[in-house]
């Protein structure tokens, strides 16, 4: 199903619907719960490329299909780019981030 949502929002750019944080944020879920991990960060470094917003949704989903495809580092790294974007974190945000520490063995 990620593949076809993905297609979906790379067809955006041809219409007239401006991609934003809830569009990008919706594309970064479904990459997370489809485990993709590495287009879950391309989404994630092309919304700072097209100066969207990145919000604590969007950092906790990315945080979240970096765990779950066992790239603590990066999830860790992400985790402490909140703060120097000042993006607030959550319950949600540290359940991730601890999560994906564990399934790394870093804990």
């Amino acid at each position: 199903q990620w593949v076809q949502a993905l297609q979906l929002f790379r067809e955006m750019a041809g219409s007239r619907v401006e991609k934003d944080t809830i569009t990008f944020n919706a594309a970064v879920s479904v990459c997370e719960k489809g485990e993709q991990w590495v287009q879950a960060l391309q989404l994630f470094r092309e919304m700072a490329g097209s100066r969207v917003e990145r919000n604590t949704i969007t950092f906790n989903a990315v945080v979240s299909a970096c765990g779950k495809g066992e790239q603590w580092m990066q999830a860790v790294q992400l985790f402490r780019e909140m703060a120097d974007d000042s993006v607030e974190r959550t319950s949600i945000t540290y359940n991730a981030a601890v999560s994906a520490c564990e399934k790394g063995w870093e804990w």
